[in-house]
């Protein structure tokens, strides 16, 4: 990325998700309303992807508690998808929309696409309802994220929104401590 993305409106896209047991149409429209975590991966079928696949799926209604809804995404098609839900135990928990993006023209749109191997990076962006982009993760191929420390920065990223003024210090979490940014604390932290 030659630009952070952060703070800009995600990008106009179509693209058809392996949903619910069926395929669904999804666009940029779909991610706005809402809280949105767009999650990258390089493939289905693989090794890595499917941990982290799976640690979102078994946080999944934490997220949706928090008015959150998560699109997973490769560059494989929606038909993989399904393949790899019906055969998968792991995957097979998954009850967030699985976004297939064959083109890669989603994740050009996100700045994580591996041209020379057709593939995504291990990507995370969190958008809030106006669908601007409000966090960024992007891990080496081999580091799987945790899904415990998405929530955490999401709830973070949710509470200054909602406390114009406020901001959260390291390791903050829900319930804890803000601090809100003046000329008395320079220096005193």
């Amino acid at each position: 990325m030659n630009a952070s993305l952060i703070n800009t409106e995600i990008l106009p896209f179509k693209a058809t998700a392996f949903h619910n047991g069926k395929f669904v149409p999804v666009t940029q429209d779909d991610l706005k309303g809402k809280w949105s975590v767009v999650f990258f991966y390089p493939a289905d079928f693989t090794f890595v992807c499917p941990t982290e696949l799976g640690d979102l799926a078994d946080h999944y209604a934490t997220f949706k508690s928090l008015g959150v809804e998560i699109y997973a995404v490769s560059t494989d098609t929606h038909f993989t998808h399904k393949a790899w839900h019906d055969t998968s135990e792991t995957i097979g928990k998954i009850k967030y929309p699985m976004i297939g993006d064959p083109t890669g023209a989603i994740t050009r749109n996100f700045g994580v696409m591996i041209e020379e191997a057709g593939l995504a990076e291990r990507g995370t962006f969190v958008m809030d309802p106006a669908g601007k982009i409000q966090i960024i993760e992007i891990n080496a191929g081999g580091i799987g994220r945790d899904a415990t420390e998405l929530l955490r920065k999401l709830q973070a990223a949710q509470y200054v929104a909602s406390h114009p003024g406020e901001v959260c210090p390291a390791k903050w979490k829900e319930g804890e401590a803000t601090l809100a940014p003046s000329l008395d604390l320079v220096g005193k932290i």
